[in-house]
């Protein structure tokens, strides 16, 4: 007797089923449980968020014990209950402050690239790292380390990030100094905070600085603080050149009057807008 062929029966491969592979289910789940709270349902138990986002109670409770922590949802033990916190806002509004910043800097950094013909930056102090919200390059011109928008350097080993720091009131730079402390980082340069009190010092009393990059060998910086009404710091800008190209002295005199008046216009523009202050 002749036996039945097994046969295989295969799944579609379909672009539903590719897509389902490439979504990670807990961060949909996280994002259904924000979902949930509303104008008029801001206030809700766990059951009722468990029903509202179609998942069992023991889900529901540990997504929310996550989101607790991460401080975008708060719990009310007394009435057991939970809220959004204002954190939430802070993923749209932060998005959306660096694009406008970011279109602010931009025609101030190229008009300065235009006359120095080098790579300006513009970045900004976030928690104990400088963080690059803009650059202009000059032409096809590239240098020996890939600093990128979005790139985050710690700030005390930082030309950039110095010239920020240098301007901080006491209590940031304070808060600077503990949020830096035992923090390890891949960078070369391991020098602590407190190890370049002296050259923020220097910097407050110039206005500025010129230096060797602390990330790769050949560059010079030059960097200038983008300040506030109040003289409190907003970031800064930086032109930054190969020293076969320049020296010192002749980098201060091609590019830190420009660099001065691309600093102002930043910061004009950006109090026009209405942005808040971006350091720690």
């Amino acid at each position: 007797m002749a036996r039945n062929k097994a046969v295989k029966i295969e799944k579609p491969n379909d672009d539903s089923t590719i897509a389902a592979k490439s979504v990670v289910q807990s961060l949909a789940k996280g994002f259904r449980v924000l979902e949930v709270f509303s104008d008029d349902r801001d206030d809700l138990t766990l059951s009722e968020i468990a029903q509202e986002a179609d998942l069992d109670a023991g889900t529901t409770y540990r997504l929310l014990n996550t989101l607790v922590d991460l401080g975008y949802v708060r719990r009310d033990e007394r009435r057991k209950r939970f809220s959004l916190t204002l954190k939430v806002l802070d993923l749209g509004f932060h998005a959306i402050g660096r694009r406008d910043i970011r279109m602010i800097a931009r025609p101030a950094l190229r008009r300065l690239v235009g006359s120095v013909g080098e790579a300006a930056s513009f970045a900004v102090l976030e928690g104990p790292d400088v963080h690059y919200v803009e650059r202009v390059r000059a032409g096809l011109v590239r240098f020996g380390v890939d600093i990128r928008i979005g790139t985050t350097i710690p700030a005390h080993i930082s030309v950039l990030g110095q010239c920020i720091l240098a301007f901080l009131s006491a209590e940031k730079l304070d808060a600077y100094v503990a949020a830096s402390r035992g923090r390890a980082h891949y960078f070369r340069d391991k020098r602590s905070a407190e190890d370049v009190f002296p050259i923020l010092k220097q910097i407050r009393e110039q206005g500025y600085i010129i230096g060797d990059s602390t990330l790769t060998e050949g560059l010079r910086i030059l960097a200038v603080p983008v300040l506030g009404s109040e003289g409190d710091p907003i970031g800064a800008i930086s032109v930054t050149t190969p020293t076969v190209r320049k020296v010192a002295d002749q980098l201060e005199g091609a590019a830190l009057e420009l660099a001065k008046v691309a600093a102002k216009e930043i910061s004009a523009g950006i109090e026009a807008s209405g942005s808040v202050e971006l350091v720690i």
